[in-house]
């Protein structure tokens, strides 16, 4: 029985993250996805492959058992609805904060308190909803794909919603942030069935994962 595991990350922080807690785990990625053009990037064990994805596309790839396994936000979990996986781990790492980010002269405060309409650009839209419709506040929400802080700067958008990590960002474009809708961080997300048929591979890596991100 084929017991190769592939584990689904993206580029970039979630990646440099990640490695800490594989090399608990044993395992060594062999190249460097910066550097490598491949997709595929092989580890020190030939039975372990991780594969490069785009951080939205992570819980889909282990969703449909393309990934056994894979690391995504709880940003990008919050949005894709978590069907189909195993969520065990909080991996405490990537953290960032989802915020309400405004021009610096725009009063949010007053414009909920009248009841206005406010037009929010997001690539969260479905915690953005959540978020809004908790609070009673009627929203127009926009969505975007990239570069956030550009919307309230040219009119397209009275407020956002986006990951804040440092807030340097938000600061070089005059933009502030005026609510708080929670803390993220990343989640180990496993698919159901690579759970029950591959357990036995699968388990010292997750118990691996879950001491080294305790520590």
């Amino acid at each position: 029985m084929n017991q190769q595991l592939t584990l689904a990350l993206s580029k970039g922080r979630i990646f440099e993250e990640t490695l800490p807690l594989l090399q608990a785990a044993g395992l060594t990625v062999t190249e460097d996805p910066e550097t490598s053009r491949k997709l595929i990037l092989p580890t020190n064990d030939p039975d372990v492959r991780v594969i490069i994805v785009r951080a939205s596309d992570v819980p889909t790839y282990v969703q449909y058992g393309a990934a056994d396994f894979g690391v995504a936000g709880k940003d990008v979990l919050l949005e894709h609805g978590g069907e189909g996986l195993y969520q065990p781990i909080d991996l405490n790492i990537a953290k960032c904060r989802m915020s309400v980010a405004v021009s610096a002269g725009f009063d949010y405060a007053s414009a909920v308190r009248q009841g206005a309409r406010l037009r929010v650009a997001t690539k969260y839209v479905q915690t953005a909803r959540e978020h809004f419709a908790a609070k009673g506040v009627h929203v127009d929400l926009i969505k975007l794909y990239g570069s956030m802080e550009l919307a309230p700067l040219v009119g397209l958008s009275d407020a956002i919603v986006d990951l804040v990590s440092t807030g340097s960002t938000l600061r070089a474009n005059h933009l502030v942030e005026v609510e708080h809708i929670m803390d993220i961080s990343s989640r180990l997300v496993v698919n159901q069935a690579a759970l029950k048929l591959k357990r036995e591979r699968l388990q010292p890596i997750l118990e691996a994962f879950e001491k080294a991100s305790k520590r």
